[in-house]
């Protein structure tokens, strides 16, 4: 695929990149890259593995820029192969020029130039609201064509499953669901025959030349005005002020009147339920990205939407929602109250992967020399099942499995022993990787679960440790 993109760009240019740059990524499994090179200078290349998801995004930006939305210009395509070349917006998103802004201002007060940078992001969405519903083919919308009752629902289930359950939040599942249910239909009170950009927050929005430009909007359906708003002023990391909030709410209404007429008592009215539902959206994908996917910087901004769930309950809840009250008040308990600035991790990174001996002992990528490596061929072995044998110890069937072994668990808690130790020692000086290892025949089975089983170990009894886990076999 990335060879593709290569051919692309030489076809466009008519000679090969002079070279090509891994940019960082996001959330998704998309990939991309600079190109540089020729009179063209630079150019995104996307390698996006979803087709469908794909189909949305290029239909969207040609749809956008056809009528004038400043949208990065898609200059060649391969769908089949799911690569596309695209406009090179820069590297600064809106929520990198507030993050300058802030460093350069201080501690007093709200920044201004970062406010007239969010009054010109919101002076810019009904265009895309009223403007882009006009032009958009809904029936490439993915994965929904509209903010609809299914979805809201998949939405509060998300935060259900990947936040409450993964974070060990206690509640009730029926009166949890009696509380979706009245958030469901208060939210589908709202008009809803308007774009809905999904994503729109502050890391979706590039500024070129001190004007917003705007990326990142496949996911985006038929909705209601209210959730992009709350979207953008309630973007967790960006911690927005309440009173920069309610001018910004201000200014998009009266931006807004520019393009469609609005009730805007009724907007006002429906707009903490979109609030609601949005900063749970959010809440599920921290916790599946951090608690599951194990991508630390996912967390960082649990704080930051505990305190905004704490600035809600402290002005009251749209509606009557007691078990949804319930579970908010835990997440403030147990959140709130961190700090979540930068710098609170320690230096220490513990590296844990699993490998087959087969294919010798692991690559030292540290250069400190090696570390621990343990042997798990000494234990109950699943790969010699039949229903094991596709599998492997990430899979829960592998896992009861072992769980159930007396031997697995003699040698895990000599394991945890061992490297809880390594941990605190490493801590107290200073040291800033440490690396763990299990290898078994295959490593498919019993190596991957230990080493699955060590690192969200070390996760939740070292939470300053940063943690990075590999299977070399897999």
């Amino acid at each position: 695929m990335k060879e593709r993109l290569i051919q692309l760009f030489t076809e466009r240019v008519g000679q090969r990149p002079d070279a090509i740059l891994e940019m960082a990524g996001d959330g998704s499994t998309r990939q991309y890259f600079r190109l540089l090179g020729g009179d063209w200078g630079t150019v995104v290349g996307a390698i996006g593995p979803d087709h469908e998801e794909n189909r949305a995004f290029l239909d969207f930006a040609k749809a956008f820029k056809n009528v004038g939305l400043p949208v990065p210009e898609i200059y060649e395509e391969d769908r089949e192969a799911g690569v596309w070349l695209e406009e090179d917006l820069g590297d600064t998103t809106l929520f990198d020029a507030l993050s300058q802004a802030r460093e350069d201002h201080g501690d007093v007060g709200f920044p201004s130039r970062a406010e007239e940078l969010f009054r010109k992001s919101l002076s810019v969405l009904p265009r895309f609201q009223v403007r882009g519903h006009e032009v958009v083919d809904y029936r490439v919308a993915y994965p929904r064509q509209a903010f609809d009752r299914r979805s809201i629902r998949w939405d509060l289930n998300y935060f259900k499953y990947h936040f409450l359950k993964l974070a060990h939040i206690e509640f009730s599942e029926q009166r949890l669901e009696d509380d979706f249910g009245r958030l469901t239909e208060l939210l589908l009170e709202a008009e809803s025959d308007f774009f809905l950009y999904r994503d729109f927050q502050s890391r979706n929005i590039m500024i070129r030349g001190g004007e917003p430009w705007f990326i990142d909007f496949q996911g985006g359906r038929k909705g209601a005005l209210q959730y992009d708003v709350a979207s953008l002023l309630y973007d967790a990391k960006a911690n927005l002020p309440t009173d920069v909030r309610a001018r910004l709410l201000d200014h998009y209404l009266d931006a807004l009147k520019e393009y469609a007429d609005v009730d805007e008592s009724r907007f006002r009215t429906a707009f903490d339920g979109f609030v609601l539902v949005r900063l749970m959206q959010a809440m599920g994908a921290f916790g599946y990205r951090g608690f599951f996917e194990r991508k630390r910087r996912f967390l960082e901004s649990v704080p930051f939407a505990a305190k905004n769930l704490e600035g809600l309950l402290d002005s009251g809840l749209p509606i009557d929602l007691p078990e949804l009250e319930n579970v908010f008040r835990h997440i403030v308990d147990r959140w709130a109250g961190e700090d979540p600035g930068v710098g609170e991790s320690s230096r220490l990174t513990v590296s844990v992967g699993s490998f087959s001996f087969k294919r010798g002992y692991p690559e030292d990528k540290t250069g400190h020399g090696g570390g621990t490596v343990f042997d798990c061929r000494g234990l109950p072995n699943p790969g010699r099942l039949e229903e094991f044998k596709e599998l492997t110890g990430r899979d829960e069937p592998v896992a009861d499995f072992l769980e159930r072994s007396s031997e697995v668990q003699e040698f895990w808690e000599n394991v945890r022993g061992i490297i809880e130790g390594h941990v605190r020692s490493y801590l107290s000086r200073d040291f800033s990787d440490l690396s763990v290892s299990f290898g078994c025949t295959g490593g498919q089975h019993r190596s991957v679960f230990m080493a699955e089983k060590l690192a969200g170990h070390i996760e939740s009894v070292f939470p300053s440790v940063t943690v990075s886990l590999s299977h070399r076999e897999l």
